[in-house]
This record gives structure tokens, sequence and C-alpha cells, in this order.
């Protein structure tokens, strides 16, 4: 292969730091408690309403990821996909705007959200699956690890314009104003603009390898009649379906951390408001450094070592979360905790770029979709009831304990594609 230009490796990385933002500003931070705080009839209302919409999108995510990708794998390429897909989101995003603090908007917005994390989630999956064509086998770690550590901080960069610029202060900018809840609605049109400008360069500069180049419906045809084959063919493919398994677990496990991380640390550590979003700028921070920083051992030891030691290190450091009763103590273990979350995702997107044949790499990224998606609430779920049936946060925090340690379990069993030479 000839490998891209340091500026196209730079662009495609930098598609990472533009879709961020809405992960960051719009489904967890600013526009989520907008939601439930001034659009839903009253915020235990909106919660579940939120929920809902969230789950909707997760198992249409589940659904059609993979036979999009196996759509795609017969066409003309995967870079069109992730630009139509990232433009879906841009749009429905600029139009939540229009969202006002109402309930008789409640439906509107959920809608509009549901239809903007499909784009987002769908154009990561064509997104990953250029991966392998941009650098030789030896550099992929780097380069997933930079993408991923690039993406983190590119969402805390949108949210603290975000916060700066129109959340937090008494003149917002441009003009906008504060009635009916202007100033937090403008941070919709605002993440739009900024996924739209940091896109270009991966449009323009990022190369994408030549699909099969069959027209519409022959692709259609034969990218179902492949996936088909792909779960009819199971057996044959045991290091896929026991790292997808694997993966599925560890993912219910940070998915839960990343959404209760903030919870337990206010309600066991009596962390303020300001003292959460702190801590979660922290927590991404440090993933930012484990993700860039573990994409040269990704590259030295394979993909499997290098989950492998995050999952032994969210243990390790979970651990002493849990049993901790200083502050200083949880804030140091937490941030470590950060190191470990990073090096996990990122590695796992480089066992996949390893793994998938050429033609088959958006279907398999796809299913890998699926697989972070499809029990997405057995975590939460799981969590929600030990700390009821215990009373006791620490508890129903150990739960995501148990992911990792089965994750890690199932991953012993596989062969990293890097050792299988495949």
């Amino acid at each position: 292969m000839t490998p891209a230009s340091k500026p196209a490796l730079a662009a495609w990385c930098l598609f990472d730091w533009a879709n961020s933002a809405y992960f960051t500003v719009i489904v967890t931070f600013v526009f989520a408690t907008y939601f439930t705080e001034a659009v839903a009839t009253d915020p235990t209302a909106g919660t579940v309403q939120w929920g809902h919409a969230t789950s909707i999108a997760g198992l249409l995510i589940a659904l059609l990821a993979p036979i999009l990708g196996a759509v795609a794998d017969q066409g003309r390429g995967r870079k069109l996909w992730a630009i139509l897909f990232s433009l879906l989101c841009v749009f429905c995003t600029a139009w939540l705007w229009n969202v006002r603090p109402m309930s008789s908007d409640a439906t509107f917005a959920l809608s509009l959200v549901v239809v903007a994390t499909l784009g987002a989630e769908f154009a990561l999956v064509f997104y990953n699956a250029m991966l392998p064509g941009l650098v030789p086998q030896e550099q992929l770690g780097r380069l997933s690890g930079l993408g991923w550590g690039i993406g983190y901080l590119g969402g805390l960069g949108c949210l603290a314009v975000a916060l700066v610029g129109f959340v937090q202060t008494d003149q917002p900018w441009f003009g906008v104003g504060k009635d009916e809840a202007a100033h937090i609605r403008a941070t919709a049109p605002m993440v739009a603009l900024w996924y739209l400008a940091f896109m270009l360069p991966f449009v323009f500069m990022t190369p994408d390898a030549p699909g099969l180049g069959h027209p519409p419906r022959a692709a259609i045809k034969i990218g179902l009649a492949h996936l088909g084959r792909t779960l009819r063919e199971a057996r044959q493919h045991p290091d896929l379906w026991r790292f997808l398994l694997a993966h599925m677990l560890y993912t219910d496990g940070l998915t839960t951390l990343f959404a209760f991380g903030g919870i337990y640390a206010a309600g066991t550590f009596g962390f303020s408001f300001a003292e959460v979003i702190q801590f979660g700028i922290a927590l991404n921070v440090t993933a930012a450094i484990g993700a860039v920083a573990f994409g040269w051992v990704d590259d030295r030891l394979g993909a499997k070592a290098t989950i492998a030691a995050g999952l032994v290190g969210l243990l390790v450091c979970g651990a002493i979360v849990l049993i901790s009763t200083s502050k200083p103590v949880f804030w140091i273990a937490a941030l470590l905790i950060g190191l470990f979350l990073g090096p996990v995702q990122a590695a796992s997107r480089t066992w996949m770029a390893r793994y998938a044949p050429d033609e088959q790499r958006a279907e398999l990224f796809g299913l890998m979709a699926l697989s972070g998606k499809a029990t997405a609430f057995l975590g939460p779920l799981l969590l929600a009831e030990i700390t009821r049936a215990t009373g006791s946060q620490r508890w129903g925090m150990a739960t995501i304990l148990v992911f990792f340690a089965v994750g890690l379990v199932l991953l012993a069993s596989i062969r990293d594609p890097k050792e299988a030479g495949t």
C-alpha cells in the first residue's frame, strides 16, 4: 500500500475532533440537560424520555450498521457514506435551535436527536473502516490512538466554547439573548458549524480506498448476501465473534462508567456540580493522553495486549475508587482510570482494522457497532437494580468491574490479528 500523506492523516484525525463535539455538547452535557430541565414537563419525565430516545437510536444503530457497512463495501467507497451521514447529523443538530423551552416541542426535539445520533454514529462506522487503508499495519495503533485522543480533546474544546460563549456568561456571543433560553439553544447550531468546519479537511484531503464498484442496486443485493454468509459461517471465524462478545461486555462497562461516574462522585464523595464538570473534563483529558500514549504499545505488542492492559488497569483503579473514602485518593485513582479508558477504546478499533479483510471493512466495523450497542442497556440496568437492592452506590458501581473482568476473560481466548498474521 501507499501510505497517506501526513496532512491527509491529520485530516482523518480531525474528523474525530469534529464528530466528538456532538456527543459531548448535545448528548452528554448541554442539550441533554436543557431538554430534561426546560423542555420536558419535569426532570423525571425528561430523563425517561431522553433515555427512551437514546435507546431507540442505539437499537437502530445495532440493526442497521452491519447492513449499511456490507452495502458500502460493495459500492464505490466508504468516505462518501461518512460525509453524507455527517451532513445528516449537522442538519438535525442545527435544527435543534428551534426547540423552545416548552413541553409541546419535546417530541420534535427527541426526533431530531434520534436522527442526528444515527448520522453521527453511522459516520463513525465508515470513518473507522477507512483506517486500514491509510497507514501500514505496524502504524495502525498510533494512528487510531492519535485520532481517539484528538476526539476527546475536540469534544472538550467545543464544550469549553459553548460554556464560555453562551451558557455561563451574562453576555452571550453574537448578540444572542436569553429569552426562551436562546443562549442555550444557540449551542446546537454552534456544534453543527463546528462539525461542518472541522470535517472539511477530511472531505478534501483524506484518500479513500476504492470499493468494489458495484452500482447501488447490485451493491445492496450483494452486500446483504455477503452479510448473511458472514453470519451463517460464524463458526469459521471464532476469533471475530469472541472479540465482538468481549467488546460488547467491556463496552457496556465503559458506557455505564461514563454515565454514572459523575453521579457516584456527587453522591458518595459530595462533589458539587462544578466539581463534577471538572471531574468529567479531567477524565477526558487523561483518556486522550492514554489513547495517544498506548498507541505505541499497540503497534509493538498488539491490540489484544493493549486492551488487556487497559482492562487490568481499570479493574485495579476501579477497585481503589470503590473501597476508598478519601477524596484525594478518589481523584488520583479516577484520573488513572482515564489513562486506561482511551487505550481500550482505541485499541479495539485497531484490532478490527487489522482483522477485517479489505472487502469487508465497513461490514465488520458495522458488526462492531452492533456489539457496542446491542446490550448497552444492561450495564445501567444492573447498576440501578443493585444500588436499589443494597441501598449503596458503591455496590452498584461494583457491577462495572464485573463487565470488565468477564470481557478480559473472553479476550484471553482470542488471537491478536498482529500475531496471527491476518
